[in-house]
């Protein structure tokens, strides 16, 4: 008595379960996802076993995570990758108001080697060579003071055609600033040759 009535209860249950197999599996179970590679297996343990667990441990990676981000500004700042340039080097607008400023002579890119040349002549005991270095000095800067001007309203014209409906606050400040830099010294480095149109 007992015998059969625990095989009807059983048989149903049974027969439940093989119809349940056949149902496509639910993609948000926990097994509903292939089995990680090897690889990818070792290197979530590792990413695991890397996280800082002091203070010390978390100061010492975000250090050497800030050097690697400097290195690799650094290296497009050398060869203009725009993906890892600083924010103030970033954007179309930026890189047009440098290739601008690149493409020309600029007065201002001059100073530093005639500042060193009137420097040394103030520095002579002769009074006409330095009555005539002060004159230099006057000279070089109006002549940078006038370039910046002419050089500012070109560089607001040419962006607002190029670049009408992009935010340029900033760009000329951005671009005479380049100016004052000798050529070869400017970073990003210059990507255009002088005389050639950016």
């Amino acid at each position: 008595m007992f015998r059969s009535r625990a095989k009807e209860e059983k048989a149903p249950a049974d027969k439940a379960l093989v119809t349940d197999s056949k149902q496509t599996r639910d993609p948000q179970a926990p097994k509903g996802r292939p089995t990680p590679k090897r690889s990818e297996a070792q290197s979530q343990r590792r990413s695991v076993a890397n996280t800082p667990t002091t203070r010390k441990e978390a100061a010492k990676r975000q250090r050497d995570e800030r050097r690697t981000q400097l290195e690799r500004q650094r290296q497009a700042l050398a060869g203009g990758d725009e993906r890892y340039l600083p924010a103030r080097d970033k954007g179309p607008v930026r890189k047009f108001a440098r290739d601008f400023i690149d493409s020309r002579f600029n007065v201002a890119e001059f100073f530093l080697p005639m500042a060193v040349v009137i420097l040394v002549l103030s520095l002579v005991r002769v009074a006409s060579l330095q009555s005539i270095a002060l004159l230099l000095w006057l000279v070089v800067i109006v002549l940078i003071v006038l370039d910046s001007i002419v050089t500012g309203f070109r560089l607001r014209k040419a962006l607002s055609t190029r670049f009408p409906d992009q935010n340029r606050r900033g760009a000329i400040a951005y671009a005479l600033m380049r100016s004052l830099q000798m050529r070869r010294l400017r970073l990003p480095k210059p990507q255009v040759k002088r005389g050639e149109r950016p």
